[in-house]
């Protein structure tokens, strides 16, 4: 596929493809006959990997680290993997600060639901003013 539907299928815009290229987290496409960048079904794939890493937050001097090491091939999958245990433990850990956030907001959304009910029998049940 032509760098115009690569970029409409990662959601990607061309500028930000070629960047990708030009630091090494996307490996330089071979070209047709016109000149025009190829990209397979392998590079989508890794593309969409290199967005999930993005999603979660990895650097993306991390995420540069992680595709050249891919790029060595498989003497490097200890390494790969280290990495990929590193960002794990971070998300994990991230999703714990979120949830304590989440039940916190929780918490104080009935509050205030609970104050907003009370101040609405108090305007109901009350106008200041006697019979």
């Amino acid at each position: 596929m032509k760098i115009g539907e690569f970029s409409r299928k990662t959601g990607l815009s061309v500028y930000t493809i070629r960047f990708y290229e030009k630091i090494g987290l996307i490996p330089a496409p071979p070209r047709d006959a016109s000149g025009h960048r190829v990209y397979s079904q392998d590079s989508l794939g890794w593309v969409n990997f290199l967005e999930q890493l993005n999603a979660t937050g990895m650097k993306q001097a991390d995420r540069v680290f992680y595709a050249k090491l891919r790029q060595q091939g498989d003497s490097t999958l200890t390494q790969r993997r280290w990495i990929l245990e590193a960002h794990y433990k971070k998300i994990c850990a991230d999703l714990e600060r979120l949830q304590r956030t989440s039940q916190l907001m929780q918490r104080k959304i009935s509050h205030y639901r609970e104050l907003e009910a009370k101040q609405e029998r108090k305007d109901d049940g009350c106008s200041g003013e006697r019979p």
